[in-house]
């Protein structure tokens, strides 16, 4: 029996999750794609593109963040599942048929495992080939047309020296109309102005300029030059024109770069790929090493090699040499003294400049080898990220045992902004090699395992994580805040109060309290010596509030509303704050000395003394008005019976 009604729980816990899955993955994965979008909106605005080159640019965006949104719908689907099972009681029902929490796991474990898997083959098999894809896609928007990069009705300042501006454009011939050109050599007052009725433009053969075919225009421009100096006859130019060509230097967003770079980018590789290119790159970079350190040692070798006792007799000579190089140079004339320094700054200059361009050589090439490294742990990672999520999302849906859109969204944001921080941080310091790439990639999964295992551990055990008012209460009394009574009529009441006995007690808190305050000063500075190195309760205080709890207890089943109100008024005592700050002497005694915290700590129990002076004669006064009120009570109650 018990077999098949795990196999059919199994189902129907696959079936609530499965739902929930597929749609907080359409949610992560449109999130996802609209946070990726941003970085190539002008790339597509404005543009005039076909709804099949739409339809391929968000295809192979899609395909190429599906890995990253797998973990997260694992992590919202899971935490909404069991917080479902919990708030509708089916997750105390399962518990109590004997079935534990891990064996409702079990089903979703192996799901997560499958979607893992699924994870790993799209960032290994289909995400290289999508992001190739995207790349060769984004080159062949901006070869095809480069007139598409030209907004409308505003200047465009992307050629460099040039602001153009386009009233409007046909996309179906490539036709601009309304052109309006600003060209500055060297500032704005030698700037040109160019207007033209309609014009064309076209991408060169080499793609590293761009043709501009003007028709139906005006040329105005200054001729100034800095040969005329500050002149204010400045010589103007103005030109009238039918056609007329214009090349335009543009070595940006039109450049084609080689389809070989897209291709050797590590995001377009897979495993296997990297592993085996990794190798080769790690060839190269030390042949490159070897070569510049054959290079040094050429030059060194240029050098007369001394042995060390050749260098040793060279020392000594230099020694026991009287010659004077500053006299020797100061000897010189003034044109050999500048060419023998501008010979040795040239020397040195040329040498810095070498070593500058082979350490920035050097930096890239093994910039590139981090970067293989890190998208191949990265493939593993981000597949295992999906179990880990699952293992934290699962055990805290039970724990809270709250369902929908509203604290899993929640916690689910604040597990990601965790993990996205960890793993930023790490990616970025390895790629610069501030960090080893092993330790930047695995940090944020090292960071989050032992999370996953202490919820998991703590929902099969059903310990307490977050109990709301455990962690309120703990606050208060670290605060010093005070907690009020609430003390309501009854609606049963078997026995009602003794209010002889009662008010013998409040007698006897009324005498304890006044002798309490004849022997102890509150409102005099404790010394801390005693407070943090002596033990010992306030047995007087113990013993006061003891004896009002009981009269609190019994006077709290009476029906005079007087007296209830009244009991309300009575406060909380805390019996030891004003002694020491712990029960436990060895915490005492550790906080009094770690100084601040000990000052902290001191001047909180002086709060509690000041605290329960005003609590005393509160007490003392709330027994003076109900003592009088049972007194009424039963003078009437007398003269009733008489």
């Amino acid at each position: 029996m018990m077999p098949r009604l795990i196999k059919k729980l199994d189902i129907f816990i696959i079936k609530q999750f499965g739902l929930l899955f597929v749609g907080t993955f359409l949610i992560c994965q449109f999130v996802l794609m609209m946070q990726f979008l941003w970085k190539y909106v002008d790339e597509l605005i404005g543009k005039g593109l076909s709804l099949e080159v739409l339809a391929q640019f968000f295809w192979y965006m899609g395909l190429m963040l599906m890995p990253q949104a797998f973990p997260l719908a694992i992590l919202l689907s899971s935490l909404i599942a069991f917080g479902n099972l919990g708030e509708s009681s089916e997750l105390t029902a399962i518990k109590a048929a004997g079935i534990s929490l891990m064996q409702a796991f079990r089903p979703l474990i192996v799901v997560a495992i499958l979607i893992a898997s699924c994870s790993f083959y799209f960032q290994n098999v289909v995400g290289p080939h999508a992001n190739q894809s995207f790349r060769q896609l984004l080159l062949a928007m901006r070869q095809k047309s480069p007139e598409l990069e030209i907004p409308e009705g505003i200047f465009y300042d992307g050629i460099p020296g040039t602001n153009l501006y386009v009233q409007k454009k046909d996309l179906e011939t490539g036709m601009l109309y309304g052109i309006m050109i600003y060209r500055m050599s060297n500032s704005y007052e030698d700037a040109a102005i160019i207007l033209a009725d309609s014009g064309k433009l076209q991408s060169t053969a080499e793609k590293k300029h761009l043709l501009l075919s003007l028709y139906n225009g005006e040329w105005f421009e200054n001729m100034r030059s800095q040969d005329m100096g500050n002149s204010a006859s400045i010589p103007y130019r103005r030109e009238t024109f039918w056609y007329k060509t214009i090349l335009l230097d543009f070595d940006g967003g039109f450049t084609v770069s080689d389809i070989a770079a897209v291709r050797n980018d590590a995001t377009s590789k897979s495993l296997q790929q990297i592993m085996s290119d990794l190798d080769s790159i790690k060839v190269f970079n030390d042949s490159v090493g070897l070569a510049f350190y054959q290079q040094a040692q050429m030059g060194i070798m240029r050098q007369p090699v001394l042995s060390k006792a050749d260098s040793l007799k060279v020392v000594k000579e230099m020694e026991k040499s009287t010659v004077d190089f500053d006299s020797v140079f100061a000897r010189l004339s003034n044109d050999q003294k500048q060419n023998a320094i501008k010979s040795a700054f040239n020397n040195a200059q040329s040498a810095s400049f070498d070593l500058d361009m082979k350490g920035e050589y050097i930096f890239g090439l093994k910039r590139n080898e981090r970067w293989h490294q890190i998208e191949g742990i990265n493939k593993i990672t981000l597949s295992l990220l999906c179990i880990i999520f699952f293992f934290i999302g699962a055990p805290l849906g039970a724990i809270i045992r709250k369902g929908g859109l509203g604290v899993p969204v929640i916690i689910a944001v604040l597990v990601f902004i965790i993990y996205y921080i960890f793993e930023n941080t790490g990616m970025r310091m390895a790629r610069e090699d501030e960090w080893t790439v092993w330790y930047g990639k695995l940090i944020s999964t090292v960071a989050l395992a032992p999370v996953a295992a202490f919820f998991t551990y703590k929902a099969t055990n059903d310990s307490v994580v977050f109990h709301i008012d455990l962690y309120k209460e703990i606050a208060m009394r670290m605060l010093g805040l005070r907690i009020k009574r609430h003390i309501y009529r009854k609606e049963v009441i078997i026995s009602p109060p003794d209010y002889e006995l009662d008010m013998d007690m409040l007698n006897e808190i009324t005498t304890n309290i006044r002798r309490y305050n004849e022997q102890h000063k509150l409102l005099y500075w404790p010394n801390p010596i005693r407070v943090f190195f002596h033990a010992g309760d306030d047995q007087e205080i113990e013993e006061i509030n003891n004896v009002l709890e009981t009269v609190v207890e019994d006077l709290g089943f009476t029906t005079d509303k007087y007296i209830l109100s009244k009991l309300n008024d009575y406060p909380i005592i805390a019996t030891h704050a004003h002694t020491r700050p712990f029960q436990k002497k060895w915490l005492n005694v550790a906080t009094g000395l770690i100084i601040p915290v000990g000052v902290f700590f001191y001047f909180r129990m002086v709060r509690f003394r000041l605290r329960l002076y005003r609590d005393l004669h509160a007490i003392l006064k709330t027994n003076d008005d109900i003592y009088n009120r049972i007194v009424k009570m039963e003078g009437a109650k007398l003269i009733d019976e008489e």
